[in-house]
């Protein structure tokens, strides 16, 4: 009989996970993982890991499977919570969940696992796993949720074929009403409890307050570029060498002060995304200002009218050599060779049209379409069909 750990997180998809396993004659053991002790920047009431790990605890004894917590916190703390410190102090924006899901879920945590005995991990996202043969060897593929509205795969686009090779998704063929439906027939607790919103397992989580402790307040200017400013309309030098072409186009452009209108003033560049129009509180505008830029060395935030500012689009962004991440590790790219995929740049935008390019210090992607709000330290994911086949960290 296999043995199966699954990571409980007290939500009703890790508890229909369970449920579905011990159903298809798994032996199943439930795992609470406690990643967070600082209760002052979580919204106490919001869904504290106490009430979380209790209703992990009440599903865990519903099914009658032994349940323990383990207490992750310190890894989380130095793998999580300091990379994120450090990256938007670099004026990038991290994405913790795929970071939680490839250090944590299925690193520390697949290790206790083993340690109990386990074949397997298994989580509640809603994403399915396959199987292929390559010259002979087994190679695991990662496939897109059923649900459409619920595909998770974009979260762990960075799992290795070692890691997969040993996690199950059982509720990844279904839909969500589906889920829970079965939880509301087995009368789990967690049946009618609301999607947890926010960092992975944390709970809610003020984000600037968060980052506030560590990063210090400093005033800086927002600035508003005009959409006709000639930056928009450099032309390209003729007989550029392909990478050249493609690096032009995923270049950041070189925003200054004196190019636009003073808007107002911003309590520090670190605490603004690409792409983000609240916070800014700068009223008197027609339309709504959207940033197009941070720059965390002159601390300044520059915005564009509307979210069809020709500041928020790209064609083409970059992976850094040692960024780029195959799942299928059998069909890496060669230097010098192209791959036609869909790709997406954050979770639930639809995927789009998209062809890799593999050069010598890295990858190019380069849309069909530009694309809205490309932000550094976020993952790039591309796909073949409905398989996830890679990822990388936008530069």
């Amino acid at each position: 009989m296999k043995r199966v750990v699954v990571g409980l997180s007290g939500g009703v998809d890790s508890s229909v996970a369970a449920y579905l396993l011990q159903q298809q004659g798994y032996e199943v053991i439930g795992l609470f993982m406690k990643n967070w002790h600082d209760d002052s920047v979580t919204i106490s009431n919001e869904c504290p890991w106490l009430e979380d790990s209790n209703d992990a605890l009440l599903v865990a004894e519903k099914l009658g499977i032994p349940f323990q917590t383990v207490d992750l916190s310190e890894e989380y703390k130095e793998k999580i919570v300091d990379y994120m410190f450090n990256e938007y102090e670099k004026g990038r924006t991290p994405n913790p969940d795929v970071l939680c899901n490839r250090e944590i879920k299925f690193d520390v945590f697949m290790k206790i696992a083993l340690s109990l005995g386990a074949d397997y991990v298994a989580t509640g996202h809603y994403c399915q796993k396959g199987k292929t043969e390559v010259d002979g060897k087994t190679v695991y593929q990662l496939i897109a949720g059923a649900d459409n509205n619920k595909d998770q795969s974009y979260f762990l686009c960075q799992l290795s074929q070692e890691q997969l090779s040993k996690a199950l998704f059982p509720i990844g063929a279904l839909t969500k009403p589906e889920v829970r439906e079965i939880a509301a027939e087995m009368e789990l607790v967690t049946a009618e409890k609301k999607d947890s919103q926010g960092l992975c397992f944390i709970g809610k989580v003020r984000l600037p307050e968060f980052l506030q402790q560590k990063l210090q307040p400093k005033e800086g200017k927002i600035v508003q570029i005009d959409k006709n400013d000639p930056i928009y309309t450099v032309e390209e030098p003729a007989g550029l060498s392909l990478e050249d072409e493609l690096k032009a186009e995923a270049q950041k452009l070189n925003y200054r002060p004196e190019m636009g209108k003073f808007m107002g003033k911003h309590q520090g560049a670190h605490y603004f995304t690409v792409g983000q129009r609240k916070g800014l509180n700068v009223g008197g505008t027609t339309d709504p200002l959207f940033v197009i830029a941070t720059d965390v060395e002159t601390n300044t935030i520059y915005t564009g009218l509307t979210s069809n500012h020709p500041g928020l689009f790209k064609k083409a962004l970059f992976i850094e050599k040692s960024e780029v991440h195959w799942i299928r590790t059998d069909l890496t790219l060669n230097v010098g060779e192209t791959m036609e995929v869909m790709a997406r740049i954050r979770y639930r935008q639809p995927l789009q049209k998209a062809t890799l390019h593999q050069f010598a210090d890295g990858m190019y992607v380069r849309f069909e379409e530009p694309q809205s709000a490309i932000t550094e330290g976020q993952f790039v994911a591309w796909y073949l069909e409905n398989e996830l086949a890679g990822s990388g960290v936008i530069s």
